[in-house]
């Protein structure tokens, strides 16, 4: 493990510690440079501050939100991940490398070990000290999901100190690690409101622990192979409890501006977090040149994955009088501009439907889906900017949401339901509320009781699998309100559906070849699908091929009959057979050779 990277970059940190030394003498005590020692930072707030402010890089970066779904069920893109496919991932990847990394956490620890100065009153030391917890219980979430077993180090480390080869700790130890860091986190961090939702408050804290503890709850109860299912109901009512604190004293609310048909999306692409949902967020700021490049990421043919949600997921958005969609005779032969009306208002404010329209030079126009850059044709709109100003490059100006208070009421949703205890009240407080926000005009009020055939057949249909109707619900919630935010793969690993993510990619219902579709409804042909490109051609159509075979290789984009169905992207591509193992990912080679104590996740061994 990278454990020993301590002993390479001890020199650096201390330059740091240094760097930092100087600057905030010169801030508030006007010593010089060089007699700056470690009470500059750790003898007064100022200094605490400063130096907590580096805790905030464990937290995602601007643009891993938006992408963070690049490899879901839902998520049709540009390739098969290598993680999904056979020979193509192993532990000798960049991606482990990078991965397994800990400075981040030496940072951490040795702020904790030096917060010791009397000179600064306890409630003040305490409220950094939690603070400093908060992120490493971020930092050890993020390796206990990747890896299950990682070693816990909480203390600072010298370049001859044995404990760097030290093995791996039991993700039990972990995880207890981890609760009692945001328990004290949540008891000490003085901040409780944050306007600008971009700092740590006490019911941040609150709601990193309802994530954390329902994913080890769920994990826990489904991964009966680790032997630890009798832990879960405890993890779970942890994970209930947390969530209820923020619910009845965090101040928070979903957010109504806008409407039915505009508050959800508001909250993706605001320049301010709306604050009153917004719990923490990657700010951007033009003064700070602090941008992202959400619309060049979903509106270009070479930047990004291309990624487009997939029919089989689409199908899961409810109709708007709360029926599932899939209970209409037809469903699954309506073109896209049938199909898309009159559902939930999440799916049109998710991707492009009939009406939406942007804004390119300064005029209105018209945005269907457009086949240059989406596979499936659900091209989501939900992260990108309105103007067309935005599409080329790293300037988008809305805040990226790392936590809201959806999420929140949903966690207590499914913990609560996952102990058998969700009451109807509880349901219309949270899975009811988001789906009212949506436009949806029934079944807010009580828990459903009939499971839904398209559920159970299509996700949950495995042994295991839970078949009570107000779980499967609440997932088909979680789907829904939090697509491309970045949770679904790691809800499919803690449920044990892992087989979903190496599932063919379909999209939209195509009726015939050589007819232009109109997928807005305003009447203007936007899209043909051909095996013979027509002679003639329709000025603003893009024509696109579902032959068998293009220049003697295997066409990626065919229908499902040939020539009419859905569309089907990459069926081309083998993906794995869906192995348990792949849960967790390999520690790197590099690493097990520099600590022979450490030992591979099984199943790894050999890739």
């Amino acid at each position: 493990m990278q454990k020993y990277i301590t002993r390479l970059k001890w020199t650096s940190m201390a330059l740091v510690l240094w760097v930092l030394a100087g600057s905030c003498s010169k801030q508030l005590d006007q010593r010089p440079v060089s007699t700056a020692d470690r009470d500059a930072i750790f003898g007064n707030e100022a200094g605490l501050k400063l130096y907590a402010n580096s805790f905030y890089d464990v937290l995602p970066a601007m643009g891993d939100v938006f992408r963070g779904d690049a490899m879901a069920d839902y998520s049709a893109v540009n390739a098969v991940p290598d993680f999904l496919r056979d020979g193509a991932y192993n532990s000798r990847v960049q991606a482990e490398i990078d991965n397994w990394k800990w400075t981040k956490l030496r940072n951490i620890n040795y702020f904790l070990a030096n917060n010791n100065n009397p000179a600064v009153s306890e409630t003040i030391r305490n409220n950094y000290n939690g603070l400093a917890r908060f992120f490493r219980a971020w930092f050890y979430f993020d390796k206990i999901k990747r890896y299950g077993d990682v070693p816990w180090i909480n203390t600072t480390m010298g370049i001859a100190d044995s404990a760097l080869y030290a093995p791996r700790d039991s993700r039990k130890l972990v995880m207890d690690s981890i609760i009692a860091d945001l328990d004290y986190a949540a008891a000490n961090i003085t901040l409780a409101t944050d306007a600008t939702s971009s700092q740590i408050t006490k019911y941040t804290a609150y709601g990193l622990k309802s994530r954390i503890c329902l994913f080890e709850g769920t994990y826990r109860k489904y991964h009966t192979s680790l032997g630890l299912t009798a832990d879960a109901p405890v993890l779970l009512q942890a994970a209930a409890d947390a969530a209820k604190v923020v619910m009845d004293q965090g101040g928070y609310s979903l957010n109504q501006a806008g409407g039915t048909s505009g508050s959800y999306r508001q909250l993706f692409i605001s320049a301010s977090p709306v604050a009153s949902e917004v719990m923490l967020a990657n700010v951007a700021s033009s003064t700070l040149s602090v941008f992202n490049d959400a619309n060049w990421y979903y509106t270009s043919a070479t930047y990004g994955v291309r990624l487009s949600l997939t029919r089989k997921f689409v199908n899961t958005y409810l109709n708007i009088d709360g029926t599932p969609f899939t209970n209409v005779a037809g469903y699954d032969t309506k073109p896209f501009a049938e199909e898309t009306k009159n559902r939930d208002l999440r799916l049109s404010q998710t991707i492009r439907t009939s009406g939406y329209t942007r804004t390119d030079n300064g005029k209105t126009v018209a945005a269907p889906p457009v086949f240059s850059y989406t596979y499936t044709g659900y091209m989501p709109k939900k992260w990108s900017l309105d103007d067309t100003y935005y599409d080329g490059g790293g300037n988008n100006t809305n805040s990226i949401c790392i936590m809201r208070y959806a999420e929140i009421l949903l966690n207590y949703a499914e913990a609560k339901a996952e102990l058998g205890t969700l009451s109807d009240a509880d349901w219309t407080r949270t899975v009811g509320a988001l789906r009212a926000r949506a436009g949806i005009t029934s079944g807010t009020a009580a828990k459903p009781t009939v499971a839904d055939p398209y559920l159970t057949t299509n996700y949950f249909n495995k042994a295991g699998d839970p078949t009570d109707a107000t779980i499967l619900e609440i997932r088909r919630e979680r789907g829904i309100e939090l697509v491309l935010e970045g949770f679904r793969f790691y809800d499919l690993v803690r449920w044990n559906d892992g087989e979903l993510l190496v599932q063919q990619w379909n999209g939209m219902y195509v009726p015939a070849l050589d007819v232009p579709m109109d997928l807005n409804g305003d009447g203007v042909m936007d899209v043909c699908f051909y095996q013979t490109l027509p002679a003639t051609q329709v000025s603003g159509v893009t024509y696109i091929s579902v032959a068998p075979t293009i220049n003697g290789v295997t066409n990626p984009t065919q229908l499902s009959h040939g020539t009419y169905g859905e569309i089907k992207w990459l069926d081309n591509i083998a993906r794995v057979t869906w192995a348990d193992f792949r849960y967790l990912y390999p520690l790197p080679y590099t690493e097990l050779q520099l600590n022979t104590k450490l030992v591979q996740n099984p199943g790894w061994e050999n890739l």
